[in-house]
Formats: C-alpha cells, structure tokens, sequence
C-alpha cells in the first residue's frame, strides 16, 4: 500500500509539472506559486522566452527544455540572444545562463561506437568550383607548425586539388597542402612550404573513405613530415629555413589562394572534417593517438569548430559519423557556451563553462505553439478528459515534489515503473479517444520516463521491473497510436512533431533499460496491435549469424515486414573486438494515418516519362526499426528489410517505391525529417518493396505519386497501334529497299543516303516488334537494348544526313560529292556507334531499365539517347525552314518573269504551292514529327498523334522514295517496255530487205530521248544520247506492225541496219 501511495504521488506530481510549464499565466496552486518564483516570460510576436532560474547542468537544460516542446536559447542566432538579454534584465539576473551552439545536435546524440565518431562535415560538391571555408583565426609568426584533417575525396575528380593554403600578405605561397589523382588510384600529395613545392610521393587509395591527412614543420633544420592514416608517408629537410611562417595570414579550406585571399583555383572535391591546427610539431606518437580519436594534450591553436568559420553559399553541412579504429577518449572537462548576462545585446559575450557545471537557463518556444499549448492547458482545467479525472484519481490528487526537484535529476527505476503502471491503468479505464491535451501530456510523460537511470543493480527483481516498464510504456505508445486518436495528432501539429517524438522515446528507453532487461534472459518480446518489439543478446564468440526480424505474424511469409542485419556485419563486428551484440527490432504498424508527411519531405521526383506528372510523396509503409548494440553502445551497420505497400492509391495514379529513414536531425525544428541518404531500392514487386541501408534507424517507404494521363486501355490501344504501325512500317521500308536494289536506280548521293536510312530504320524497328520477347532474358535484353540505341539513334542521324543533302542541293553546294558522302557515313554511322560505347563503358550498369529492354529512364542514362535526338531535330527545322524560303522565293521570281499579267499573283500562289508541296512531304523522311513526342503527355490525343505519325514513318518514306519517286518509276517503266520489247520479238518471224524508193512512202515517226527531270538530272549517263531510234509505220503491214530502225555508232562509219519484224501469229 505505501508503494503504491508514492506511485500516485509521483504520477500526480508529473501532470501538474505539465501543467505549470505549459501555462502563461500563474496559477493558483501552491506549486505553481512555487515555480513562478524562478520562472519568467518575455513574449516578442515571433518567440516566447522562458528563464528557468534553477541551475541544472548542460544535458538537464537541453532536456527540460525539450520536454516542454522547445530549445535552448540559440548562440549566434541575433533574435535568441536579444530575447534572452532582455529577459535577463527584466528578471534582475546577470549571471551567465546556457546556451546552445548552432552546430550542437538538438538532440542527445547516441553512445559512439568503437568504430565511429559523430563530426560536422563541409562539403565540396563538383558542380560548383567556388566554395571554401575560411578559419577566423588571427596567425602569430609560426617557427613551427602541424595541421591534420579528415577527407573524403572524391573518386571521379581527377584534377589538381588544394585540401588547404594559408596566404600572407607579403607572400602567397606560404603553406599549402595539394593533392591529385595518379592513374593507379591513388591520390599522391605534395606540401608547399615558403613557395618551395616539394614532390608528389605521399599517397592514399582513392576509394571513397575517409582518411586523415596530417603535416608538420617546422623552422629549426627545415624539417617537415606528411602523415597519412596515422602513418609517415613522406619526409625530408629544406633549406628555405631561415624565417618563421608569416603571421597575419588568411587560411583557405578547399581552394587555391593566387593572391592575398583571393583569385581562387584548384578546387576541392569532397568532404572535409576535423581540421586542427597547432603551433609545435607533433611527434609521430601524437599523430597515431590523433588518428586514434583521442584528444592531444597540447591545446591547438584552432580546433575544429564551424563558428569560427566562414562559409561560402555552395559548402554545404552536413553530420556523418567518421570511423576511428580505437575509442574516443573525450576530454574530462569538455566545455559548453554560456552568455554572460551582463553583456550588451550588440556585442553578446560567451565563455565556456565545463558541461557539468549547474547554470540557469532560458527555453525558446514560437509564439503560435506557445499559444496552442495554452489554449490546450485552458481547455483541459476547463473540462478535464475522462483519462485526466481517472489519472488524478488514481494519484490520490496529492503532490509531493516541486518541479525543481523533478527537473534536477533522471527518475529512477522504481519512480518510471510506478508512473507508467499508473498511466497504464488510467488508459485502461478510460474509454473512447483521447483528447488532444491528453496526447501532450502522455508525449511529455513518455520522454521524461525514457531518460530513467541506467546505473541501476544488475539482479533479478530490477531486471522484472525494467521488462514490466517497457512492456507498459510500450502499451501506452500503442494506445497513442490508434488510428481513431488520428484527428488528436492533427489537432497537436503545431505543438507536437508527430508520433515520431514517440518514436524516439521508445528508442531511448530501451537503449537505458538494456542492461537491466537481458540480466534473466536473452530474448524479450513485447506484442501490441500496433507496436511489435523485440530484442535479443547473444555473444559474438558463440554466435555471429545473422537477425531476421518481422511485423505482425501471418499464415503466408508473403509480402511481410521485415528487417534483417547480414552475417557479415556481425562477424566483422566481432572481428573489431566486440564480445556481446543486442539486436533491438521494432515495428509500428498504424502510424500512416498518424503522419502529415508533406511538412517532412524532401524529395525530388524520379525520372519519369511524359505520361505522368509528379504530385508528391507520402508515407506509403509501416515504420521498421534495427539498433544494434555493441557492448552496450550503438554501432551503426548495414541492413536490408522489406515493407509492403500500404498506402490507399488513387485511380488515375501511380507511384514509385523510395526507400527513406526519419533523421532526427534533418529538419530539428520539426522534429526531423525522411532522408533517403544511404539508401536504395533492391526490388520492387506490386504489393511489396526490398531495401538496403548502410545504418541503423527507423525506416519506411515513401510512395511517390504520380498523376497517370493516360489509362490502362490508352496504353494497351497505343501499344497495340505501335505494333501494327511498326509492322507495316517494316514490309514499306522492306519494299523500298527492293525496289531501289531490283530496279536499278542509278546511283547518286541522295539514293545512298535513302538506302542507309532505310536500313537503320528497319533494322530498329524489327529489334523493337522483338523487344518484348528478349525482356525475359536479362542478357539478351541488353544487347536488344545496345541494339535499339545504336540503330534509332542511326535512323536518326541519317535524317540529319538527310537534312544536310537538302540543304546541299537547295541552298548552298560548297563540297564534292566523295567528300561529302565520307562525311554522311561519318555522321550516320561513326556517331550513333560512338554514343552507345561510351554509355556503355561508363554507366553500364546502370545502362538498362529494369523491366523492359530500353535505356533506364530513372537515370541520366536517356539524355545519351533524348540529347542527340533533339539536337538533330533542331538543326533539320532550321534546314526544312531555310528551304521553304528558298523554293517559295524562286518560285515567286519565276512566277513573276514568266506571266507578267494580272493573273501572275494567282499563278505565284500555285508555283508556291507546288514548289512547298515536296518540301512539306519530307517532314516525317526528316523526322520533325518527333517533335510531337515532347507534348505527348498533354493529351491522348496528341500521343496517338505521334503514334500515327512515327509508327508508320516506313510507309511514308515508301511512298515518297518509291511510289512517287520519277527514278523509280522511270526504271520501272524502262523495265515494262524492255519486257514488252522482248515479248514482241519472241512472237514476231524477221524479214530482211534492202531499201527502195518505196520506202518513202512509208509514214516516219521518229522518237527522242525524254527530257530528264529534276529528280534524275543528277544521275543521267554518258550513254543516254548515244543511240537513236527510228519507228516506221508501213502501210502495207497491219496497224498494229512497225519497222525499227536502229541506228548505232560504228568505229568506220555510219550504218543503218534495219530489221523487219513480220507479226506472225501470236
């Protein structure tokens, strides 16, 4: 019974520590007397600053601070410090207060591993070549001097490369660090001292990790040392000795300085961290326990801190935990920034104090959520919820512990076991949902419960405890996630981050009752209807298989929720000296409706063709969880888990499968944010997604939504046309093909260009009616896919081909015919071969889609296809406008020469009009119809359009190349008449006679060549004129019989040999 009595005691106090914190106006309990005694407001119309004049060490503030949903006053920030300064005042108070560096996590940072370090890192990235980092930092003269630094170079720039200089004002050159890539894949590094440039021998493998670069020097005998990984990797002596490093100077991180801070070249590539600079030269010992991340002795003259440095606009911040292959060994007193409350509000004044001393504090919150937590706090003494009156009647409403007393230390064991016992039971007997104040004060209770003590005794009735805490806070958590208290999460937006903050309770509290839990067992599994929970130790030396962990439990494992940590990973693990891992797994199943996931996404739309239209990204999983503990601290390592698809989809929508992890420290204002830094989608199936992570957090599925144009039918009567299209676009190229072969066209230029289009043409069109089958074998699919690269591409610089000899023969001819057909081969075949190489050898892996045999359009790889093709089609418009403007301005001049009258403005128009009608004809042959392919995803009606237009570009070109191409037909009837000749002298018996006087009166018709048209004046023969021929009609013959005379050249003289032909019969 007294156990119980102090349970309810302790409940009690808890809610009414909520309830002082979270009003502006003093109430009339004693307790809240109490606590308005060392509490004091200043409202601004952005901000409300809180003094809680109670000395609590750093971590105590940042939490107090935290639980009553805000942060501590911001150092740097100019609004945060005039506030605080202001409220310093007004309370009468000049003692320093905590503040909060603008680069210090909000949030308590996980326990580092034995493998890693948390640093703010700057990034360089390589489509910018102006950022730096410049150290505010005012250099004595250096008789000696040492800098070290952690880099991630970049693997792909293989330039020149300054990781940092430092410049003089009478010399540039003083110090410098270069580095650049040799072909072996390494980066070779060379050191500038006084302008002196020693050789590149140092080096590294530029494999994508982190490395620590450090260097010394120093005046005595010239000596200098390059270290690399805590290891000398090159040294050597000097003799430009005689004078120190000039004082006064400017040092540059991540460029080049040409002049006195300035003039900038040789850009970094890459990530840069830890930069230390000291004014000794350290010995090699020093330099491995640095490597090491253990803390020199000697204090540097700048240690790695991002306010002390200036940032260009294109470097980037951003935290990542760097590999150290020993623990950390933090410093005994490391320090905190506290502003002196006696400074001015335009020069605020910080000093240091060691974390663990106790110092007043001030808490900055945003006026609206200030004011929503007092509408929230005035409703409930209104009209308290039926899990309020059951809560105060379960603690007895007595209070025994003022809020000071509460703030100033972690609950214990046995204090989070009575409240959350008590918090449980008044859920139970509460029916119905919970109102919105309720949801603020259970978040507030469950993040102060899950700092409880760790440092409790090992044995077996505290081991019970801490399971029947975490199996109770873990029921509360699940009663919060209910989806019928979804509109309550709604209602507590402004002031609650969402059922993430949740979320990371859990986290902690499992984290701090771990040692406690795994005293009697080994495994633990706590099961709700919307959290599952596991975890489970094991030791390394006995076991290093992999952890498979899953969702709810079903009949069928298909399309469960899994997450599971590789074998590999726990086995190098043990490898780097850990005896013990804890795998912790959770699953929350119901926190979808929960989420307003549009205030906490950050994502660009996947590449996508024309047919949709990105709309935005939206939770569209359940929320997995893996934390590993080695040895009782975090380590970060790869897993691979799998979620299905959960989000309701819109008819008319699609959706892309992202594999995303919440960062608590992306977006700290809103309590974090989805990031998909690390990870990436290994499969995707209708119902469920594969991924694959390099760290341990809390993961899910954002579904990127896309409005769909076009509908399923739209796409099955588009692919049907296209088949068909295709097909007889084939047998019309085919049949060109034949003709120009069978007939006998004369050569020319043009012809040979026709000929090479319709070969590449063919030969992609018959490679994409195949596509489909190939699409089930992953290496055939991929050479189909070279081959529908190489041969569209073909086709299409055969159409600039095209383009130019038109150009060539209308408007400008400037090059002999042999030059310019080596220049079209070049141009159609040499390109389309040289693109697909390229794209194959550089990204080919990435070259193909998934699912279908054609260039992956997620990536860049389309632009190697959709870049050339745009290209081409702009230069023939160009071409096909300045020949319309060529024909239609001769004809208009012929026009005029020729009819002079009146009627010579209509007679204009018709020539016009002929002279454009051929032009016109060749747009497909030119493939500007393609243009109607960039507004396919504006209308159906456009994509059939284009469909109707390309599909069947092999017809249009058998009519234009064939059909109404005067060579062709010209041969084609010089065949007939050859034919008919041969089948008339088959029928006839010859006469030979000698001519007579009476042959004149014989009726003479004598035939002339026809004259050459436009078309073939460019292909006629020396021998076209070489013969003649005379037709007699003898009137003593039927009508229907004729005497050729054939008159040929001979060497000696002119003969006319004439041949009778008698009709017999036939």
């Amino acid at each position: 019974m007294f156990n119980m009595i102090g349970v309810s005691l302790k409940t009690a106090s808890f809610v009414h520590l909520f309830v002082v914190l979270c009003s502006c106006e003093p109430a009339q309990s004693w307790m809240d007397r109490d606590v308005d005694e060392h509490r004091l407001i200043l409202q601004t119309p952005e901000t409300v600053f809180q003094l809680i004049n109670v000395s609590l060490d750093f971590s105590q503030a940042k939490h107090f601070c935290l639980v009553q949903f805000s942060t501590l006053a911001t150092e740097g920030r100019h609004t945060d410090m005039n506030g605080t300064l202001q409220l310093l005042r007004k309370a009468g108070l000049h003692k320093p207060v905590w503040v909060r560096e603008p680069d210090r996590p909000i949030r308590n940072v996980p326990a580092l591993s034995k493998q890693y370090t948390s640093l703010p890192v700057l990034t360089f990235r390589r489509e910018s070549q102006e950022g730096f980092a410049r150290v505010e930092l005012q250099f004595p003269p250096l008789s000696a001097v040492s800098m070290c630094v952690r880099v991630q170079w970049d693997p792909h720039h293989n330039q020149v490369s300054t990781v940092f200089s430092y410049a003089a004002p009478v010399f540039t050159n003083e110090f410098q660090l270069r580095g650049r890539m040799d072909g072996a894949g390494r980066v070779l590094l060379a050191l500038i001292v006084h302008g002196h440039h020693r050789a590149y021998k140092a080096a590294f493998p530029n494999d994508g990790g982190w490395h620590q670069l450090c260097v010394t020097w120093r005046k005595q005998d010239g000596y200098w040392a390059i270290y690399v990984d805590g290891e000398r990797r090159d040294a050597g002596s000097g003799d430009d000795t005689t004078r120190d490093v000039h004082g006064e100077g400017i040092f540059i991180v991540g460029q080049d300085q040409d002049s006195f801070g300035g003039d900038f070249n040789e850009p970094f590539v890459g990530n840069i961290t830890d930069l230390s600079i000291w004014d000794t030269e350290l010995r090699e010992r020093q330099v491995q326990d640095l490597y090491a991340c253990s803390q020199l002795t000697p204090d540097p003259l700048f240690a790695w801190s991002i306010r002390n440095m200036t940032l260009h606009p294109d470097v980037k911040l951003i935290p990542v935990q760097v590999h150290c292959p020993a623990p950390r060994r933090q410093k005994k007193n490391q320090n905190c920034q506290a502003l002196e409350g006696s400074s001015s509000e335009e020069l605020p004044q910080y000093t240091p104090f060691p974390c663990t001393d106790t110092l007043p504090f001030v808490c900055t919150i945003s006026s609206e959520r200030f004011m929503k937590m007092k509408e929230l706090n005035a409703a409930q003494r209104a009209r308290p919820s039926t899990f309020m009156q059951n809560l105060m009647q379960l603690s007895n409403g007595t209070l025994t512990q003022t809020s000071e007393e509460l703030v100033t230390s972690k609950p214990t064991l046995g204090q989070v076991s009575g409240v959350l016992q008590v918090v449980r039971q008044a859920l139970e007997e509460s029916s119905g949902d919970l109102q919105p104040s309720d949801m603020v004060h259970l978040v507030q209770q469950l993040s102060n419960v899950a700092d409880v003590q760790k440092y409790s005794p090992l044995d077996s009735n505290n081991s019970q405890v801490s399971v029947a805490s975490l199996s109770n806070f873990v029921a509360v958590a699940d009663r919060m996630f209910s989806q019928e208290n979804a509109p309550s999460w709604l209602a507590i937006t402004e002031v609650v981050n969402g059922p993430m903050t949740v979320v990371e309770s859990i986290d902690r509290m499992i984290i701090n009752l771990e040692p406690l839990m795994m005293v009697e067992s080994d495994r633990l599994l706590i099961r709700n209807d919307n959290i599952k929970l596991s975890v489970q130790q094991r030791s390394l030396e006995d076991d290093t298989s992999g952890s498979d962990f899953c969702g709810p439990d079903v009949e069928s494992n298909t399309g469960l929720d899994c997450i599971s940590v590789p074998t590999h990973n726990l086995q190098s693990l043990h490898s780097s000296g850990f005896q013990k891992v804890t795998l912790m797994n959770t699953w929350y199943g119901s926190l979808l409706p929960l989420f307003q996931t549009e205030g906490n996404v950050t994502l660009f739309p996947a590449v996508r063709n024309g047919t949709q239209r990105y709309m935005g990204a939206v939770l569209g999983s359940s929320i997995i969880s893996s934390t590993v503990l080695g040895d009782g601290q975090p380590v970060s390592m790869a897993v691979r888990f799998q979620l299905q698809h959960r989000a309701q989809i819109v008819p008319g929508t699609a959706y892309d499968p992202v594999c995303a992890f919440w960062d608590f420290s992306l977006m700290p204002e809103a309590g974090g944010g989805w990031s998909i830094e690390g990870c990436e989608v290994i499969s995707t199936q209708q119902t469920f997604t594969t991924c694959h992570c390099n760290h341990t957090t809390n993961f899910a599925l954002l579904l990127q939504i896309y409005e769909v144009k076009r509908s399923s039918e739209d796409q099955d009567v588009l692919h049907i046309l296209t088949l068909i299209g295709c097909g007889i676009s084939l047998c019309g190229l085919i049949l060109t093909l034949i003709l120009f072969i069978a007939v006998g066209v004369p050569k020319s230029d043009r012809n040979t260009v026709h000929k090479n289009l319709i070969v590449a043409l063919g030969i992609a069109e018959l490679l994409l009616m195949c596509s489909d089958l190939a699409s089930a074998h992953k290496e055939v699919c991929l050479v189909v896919t070279a081959g529908l690269h190489l041969f569209f591409m073909a086709s299409f610089t055969w159409m600039l081909v095209e383009g130019l000899l038109l150009w060539s023969k209308v408007v400008a001819v400037n090059m002999s015919e042999d030059r310019r057909m080596r220049m079209y081969y070049l141009i159609g075949w040499g390109v389309p071969a040289v693109i697909v190489s390229v794209t194959l050898t550089v990204s080919f892996d990435k070259y193909k889609a998934d699912d279908y045999c054609w260039l992956n359009v997620q990536t860049d790889i389309i632009w190697a296809f959709v870049g050339p093709v745009l290209f081409v089609l702009a230069v023939n418009t160009v071409v096909l406008c300045r020949v319309v403007m060529v024909t239609v301005s001769s004809a208009r001049r012929r026009a005029k020469m020729l009819t002079p009258s009146s009627s010579s403005q209509i007679h204009s128009l018709d020539l016009t009009w002929a002279a454009t009608r051929p032009v016109l004809i060749l747009l497909p042959v030119l493939g500007l119809t393609w243009l109607c392919g960039v507004l396919v995803h504006l209308s159906s009606v456009l994509a059939y359009l284009f469909i109707a237009l390309n599909a069947f570009q092999g017809l249009y070109i058998f009519l234009v190349y064939a059909v109404y191409n005067s060579e062709v037909r010209n041969a084609i009837r010089r065949i007939k008449e050859k034919r008919k000749a041969l089948s008339f002298t088959n029928c006839s018996q010859p006469i030979g006679f000698l001519p007579s006087q009476r042959t004149t009166t014989a009726s003479w018709t004598h035939s002339v060549p026809m004259p050459s048209s436009p078309e073939t004046s460019d292909t006629s023969g020396p021998g076209s004129t070489s013969c003649g021929s005379l037709v007699i009609r003898n009137e003593s013959f039927r009508k229907e019989s004729f005497v050729s005379f054939s008159m040929k050249p001979s060497t000696e003289n002119q003969v006319v040999q004439l041949t009778a032909f008698k009709p017999s019969g036939c």
